[in-house]
């Protein structure tokens, strides 16, 4: 069973349901899901015809996406989402790495793609063609379980991206034992903000199609944008990264949403501050909130904190369960975890671990190092404390900045913080807090930085919670940190930037 079989089964069960798009009068023509499986079968035809090995899309959340996955599934062909950010150079460059691919591009990026080494072609028409080779197509499906369905280049942001390969298999596996087929109700609605060359964006569009969920885009995340499309489309589901979410609450400032159609919100994809999880519990009090924790290579969510867990959290007065509310959940069924020298494993169907070129990294067992450092409690929750490279080693002592991070952010003054360490000729590393004040802008940080009894004050705040070796050595203000645009800390980045004694100068404030 292959991924464009999901859609198969959805557009046989409930094909004049919408699958893609708006219901208002005024906006554009949505797409059934009849419409989006009469799409897939011609473009896979169309796809053939341009004699494509590998199929590549550059553009933003909406209708093209889903369409060519499914096309590129039916087709047996991979299909690479890049994201459409990168230089020129950088988008020519990936694209090089993989055989006989074709571009399929919003217009928006087709300038970009101009010295690209493949053929490239505009999506609308593409979708037009797909649409009329669709009205009479009875070629069979070509799909093929064991052969890859997606391929994702990671970040990068510390090295060359590296193509992460997901057959058909893992992303099956991973839609099976996450979602109940049809469970969506006629009137439900997910509001999409994750792009579509992230991990998310794939599962969001596998998991809402089984289910049989109308899908709405928004392509640029803006706050007001998205709070007016949950009212004006009565979202009934959304996904959302943790920065997505912070500057939702920043936008309310304290205010009730007024969304009462919002029953399920799910995150992840970063660590979740428990300050803004709270103002966003309290600004969306009839919404279930879901931590969703995964990895590229395991093909999205692999362990989940469910909505009736972070309830129990937030009335908890046992100190325990409430530190439940920064785990990552209980592992998903199919899948194992295990912690190895304070690393976490996992293995499943659903499980990776290859990448374009060099292959699998799983062990001889099927076990999957996630480069996370980890611990799983006596009743099975995930608890996730950062990459393994991000780990502080002072005076040759493991220091994890989540531990550190966890607690600046309860401080009244602290609206963002990470801490990284800096180079230290004496003991190793020192740890560096970059704190955004919580009143920002108007030159806020340097005004801070310029108040050494508030850097004091936060050092005194975590020397009398935390064993004196985790008090930073430096506290640095900055108006903003540096993130990805699906809300990844660039913490090596910042590490970099704080690393340069020019930067320390200007912004670190005296600890004394």
């Amino acid at each position: 069973m292959g991924i464009g079989m999901l859609l198969d089964m959805a557009g046989s069960a409930h094909p004049d349901r919408v699958a893609v798009g708006s219901l208002r009068e005024d906006g554009p023509v949505p797409l059934t899901y009849a419409d989006l499986a009469r799409i897939a079968v011609g473009g896979a035809d169309v796809l053939h015809e341009a004699k494509a090995r590998h199929v590549v899309h550059v553009g933003v959340n909406g209708p093209l996406f889903p369409a060519l996955l499914f096309a590129s599934a039916h087709a047996g062909l991979p299909i690479t989402p890049l994201n459409y950010r990168l230089s020129p150079a950088q988008l020519a460059d990936l694209v090089g790495d993989l055989d006989g691919a074709v571009v399929v591009a919003d217009a928006a990026y087709l300038e970009a793609l101009s010295d690209c080494p493949a053929p490239v072609v505009a999506g609308h028409d593409w979708m037009a063609a797909a649409a009329k080779a669709g009205a009479g197509s009875t070629n069979p499906s070509r799909e093929d379980d064991d052969a890859p369905a997606v391929v994702l280049f990671t970040s990068g942001t510390t090295s060359r991206p590296k193509g992460v390969v997901l057959r058909h298999s893992h992303l099956v596996g991973y839609v099976l034992q996450t979602v109940d087929f049809a469970a969506a109700d006629e009137d439900d609605a997910i509001l999409v903000s994750v792009p579509p060359y992230h991990i998310a964006g794939i599962g969001s569009v596998l998991s809402n199609v089984y289910a049989g969920r109308r899908m709405v885009h928004l392509p640029d995340f803006d706050a007001a944008r998205w709070l007016d499309l949950v009212r004006s489309e009565a979202v009934t589901q959304a996904m959302l990264v943790p920065t997505m979410l912070s500057r939702i609450v920043d936008h309310l400032d304290g205010r009730d949403a007024d969304a009462p159609s919002l029953r399920a919100v799910a995150y992840g994809g970063a660590r979740m501050p428990e300050t803004v999880l709270a103002r966003a519990l309290a600004a969306f009090p009839d919404a279930g909130f879901t931590n969703a924790y995964g990895l590229t290579e395991t093909s999205s969510t692999i362990a989940v904190l469910g909505p009736e867990d972070h309830r129990a959290a937030f009335a908890a007065t046992d100190p325990a369960v409430r530190a439940r509310l920064g785990s990552a959940g209980r592992f998903v069924p199919g899948v194992e975890g295990q912690v190895r020298d304070g690393e976490l494993w996992v293995r499943g169907p659903q499980v990776s671990g290859e990448y374009l070129g060099s292959g699998s990294t799983l062990d001889e067992f099927g076990w999957f190092p996630t480069r996370d450092r980890a611990r799983i409690d006596a009743d099975g929750y995930l608890f996730i404390e950062g990459r393994a490279d991000d780990t502080i080693i002072r005076g040759g002592e493991n220091i994890a900045p989540a531990e550190i991070e966890d607690v600046l952010i309860h401080h009244p003054a602290v609206r963002e913080v990470a801490v990284v360490g800096t180079p230290d000729e004496q003991w190793g590393h020192r740890i560096t807090a970059a704190v955004v004040p919580a009143a920002t802008g108007g030159g806020a940080a340097a005004a801070a930085a310029a108040d050494g009894e508030l850097a004091e004050e936060l050092r005194a705040f975590v020397r009398g919670r935390l064993r004196g070796s985790r008090t930073p050595d430096e506290i640095v203000f900055r108006e903003a940190l540096p993130y990805t645009p699906t809300g990844k800390l660039l913490r090596r980045q910042l590490a970099a930037e704080l690393a340069e004694p020019a930067e320390l100068a200007e912004n670190t404030a005296p600890t004394g």
